[in-house]
């Protein structure tokens, strides 16, 4: 593929990358919630200015990267066209001190991660694993997630970049990239500037499974109940004592059993306690409720308004605080007005020897967030496995092919065909 070796860039650059401790924050109260996320920003603006891309700019308040490939397209027939990955990677399991590795030619056994602490990555409990027979695997040491969530993507677009950067053969028109902060907790890309961005129309790369892609996402909010009790000596507590951890205790058990996430699949909402804390005087329940359907969205709010009546009925409708946080909206909404970008999708996915697998995301994207701000974003695949976990690894194939889907895709905006359509 042109005057780079792909296949040992992509590994170099997401291994690279891991070892940079990018995990995210939630609940900090400030944007970005944490300043080493500004460490990989600090890379990758070097990187992208050594490789040749123009226009590099880090935002140093709100770490966002920015850059800009010019087309070398003379007649100016082709439509600029963007890509967006974030940096930083879940809370869910530490960051910090990474080990990444590769495992050539995988045969299909048990992985063992970490023969001292005995971590063994089971093929049984991990059934993708045997879509990766014969492939080379980035993994950890059982002891951190990798972060190929979603630095697998950045690695494939930095590729991209590259090889263009070192083809002035390959005919594209202008590309925008963007490198932000905070997806994991929610940020969705809120700081991306889209004057400085420069497009208008995009492409987000986060998720599992090569060849996937996504053009529908949930509607999302957060919930927040908060219980105010009342505290008194047990031995005098008698038609006296307000439990707030009991009150809590009967909302939980007020949401239906069958619409929580491990209950629900495809196309199914749900309901998920986050968190439950607190004591006798005071309780907080953190919330999150999930539909692709509007309509259904609409009666999940209600329904927890519903709850907060008759909580408040019982104890007091002082002792009961109910707020809801829109997060978030479905993208389908945006994207079925501009079709010809999941065709596209569609098609470069297939050009590169990948069958294409769409599906309605149950999770949401940069690209939903951005989307509604007017920059219409799928979603394409990073092509790592087991996110967000000790077991996280990363196929360096699929990488390899990412970068061809993401060269496909450049190829096709370079049509004179979208000079009226994607302006």
């Amino acid at each position: 593929m042109g005057n780079i070796n792909v296949y040992e860039k992509v590994k170099e650059r997401l291994i690279r990358y891991a070892k940079i401790d990018t995990q995210s924050q939630p609940y900090s109260g400030h944007w970005p919630t944490t300043e080493k996320q500004k460490d990989l920003a600090i890379v990758l603006k070097k990187e992208l200015i050594d490789i040749g891309v123009s226009d590099v700019y880090l935002d140093e308040t709100n770490y966002v990267v920015y850059g800009r490939i010019p087309s070398n397209i003379s007649n100016g027939n082709a439509k600029t066209v963007g890509f967006v990955a974030h940096m930083d990677t879940a809370p869910d399991a530490s960051g910090t001190d990474v080990k990444p590795w590769v495992l050539e030619n995988y045969d299909g056994k048990d992985i063992v991660l970490n023969e001292k602490e005995h971590i063994i990555m089971k093929a049984a409990d991990y059934t993708n694993l045997e879509n990766y027979i014969g492939q080379d695997l980035i993994l950890t040491d059982g002891t951190t997630l990798l972060g190929g969530d979603d630095k697998a993507s950045i690695a494939a677009i930095m590729t991209m970049a590259e090889y263009l950067c070192n083809n002035s053969d390959v005919r594209h028109g202008e590309i925008a990239l963007a490198f932000t902060p905070d997806e994991e907790v929610g940020g969705l890309a809120k700081d991306l500037d889209l004057n400085r961005f420069g497009a208008k129309c995009a492409y987000t790369l986060d998720g599992d499974h090569l060849g996937w892609y996504e053009n529908e996402t949930f509607y999302a909010s957060e919930a927040v109940f908060e219980f105010t009790g009342r505290s008194v000596h047990t031995g005098t507590a008698k038609d006296i004592m307000i439990n707030a951890v009991d009150i809590a205790a009967e909302f939980i058990g007020m949401l239906p059993k069958k619409e929580r996430p491990q209950n629900t699949d495809g196309r199914e909402g749900f309901y998920h306690v986050i968190s439950c804390n607190g004591d006798c005087e005071y309780s907080k329940v953190r919330l999150i409720i999930r539909d692709f359907d509007f309509d259904t969205f609409k009666k999940r709010e209600s329904f927890l308004k519903e709850c907060a009546e008759k909580i408040g009925s019982g104890y007091g409708h002082d002792r009961v605080k109910l707020t809801i946080n829109h997060q978030y909206s479905n993208m389908k909404e945006i994207l079925k007005d501009v079709p010809y970008m999941t065709a596209i999708l569609e098609d470069a996915i297939k050009k590169a020897g990948v069958r294409p697998v769409c599906e309605p995301f149950r999770g949401g994207t940069d690209g939903a967030a951005l989307s509604f701000r007017g920059l219409p974003c799928p979603n394409l695949s990073a092509g790592y496995e087991n996110a967000h976990g000790r077991f996280e690894y990363v196929p360096i194939q699929s990488m390899v092919k990412n970068v061809e889907i993401l060269l496909n895709i450049v190829n096709a905006y370079a049509n004179p065909y979208f000079t009226n359509i994607c302006k």
